[in-house]
C-alpha cells in the first residue's frame, strides 16, 4: 500500500508561481505512473498532469499546458508540480495519485490511479 502526502499548497497572487510536492511512502513509488488533479469547489475533480514511471513522458491539461510542469526524483520517492503563471480559476484541491501497475506509463483518467493523496489547497487571488 502505497500512501501519498501532498505539500506547498497555499495562497498566491495570479501571475504567480506556487510548488507541489508528493512524497511517496514506498519504494515501489519509483515504479509508478504518476498523476496530478485539482477539484474546485461545486466542480467535478480533474486531471491536470500525469508523469510515466520513469519520467520519460508527460502529458498535461489544456488549462495548464505551458503555464505547469510535472516532474519526479524516483531517488527521493517524491513527484512535483510546478504551477507558474497561476490564474484565479486553477484555485482548487490538489491531489496526487500514482497508479498500482508496474512501469505505468502516463493517464488522464482517474479510474486509473490506486493510490491518492489527501489533498492541498491552492489558492490564487485575483
Amino acid at each position: 500500500q502505497v500512501q501519498l502526502v501532498e505539500s506547498g499548497g497555499g495562497l498566491v497572487q495570479a501571475g504567480g508561481s506556487l510548488g507541489l510536492s508528493c512524497a511517496a511512502s514506498e519504494r515501489t513509488f519509483y515504479y509508478l505512473g504518476v498523476g496530478w488533479f485539482r477539484q474546485a469547489p461545486g466542480k467535478e475533480r480533474e486531471f491536470v498532469a500525469t508523469i510515466s514511471w520513469s519520467g520519460s513522458r508527460t502529458d498535461y491539461a489544456d488549462s495548464v499546458k505551458g503555464r505547469f510542469t510535472i516532474s519526479r526524483d524516483n531517488a527521493k520517492n517524491t513527484a512535483y508540480l510546478h504551477m507558474n503563471i497561476l490564474k484565479p480559476e486553477d484555485t482548487a484541491v490538489y491531489y496526487c495519485a500514482a497508479r498500482g501497475t508496474y512501469y505505468s506509463g502516463t493517464s488522464y483518467r482517474e479510474a486509473d490511479y490506486d493510490y491518492w493523496g489527501q489533498g492541498t489547497q491552492v489558492t490564487v487571488s485575483s
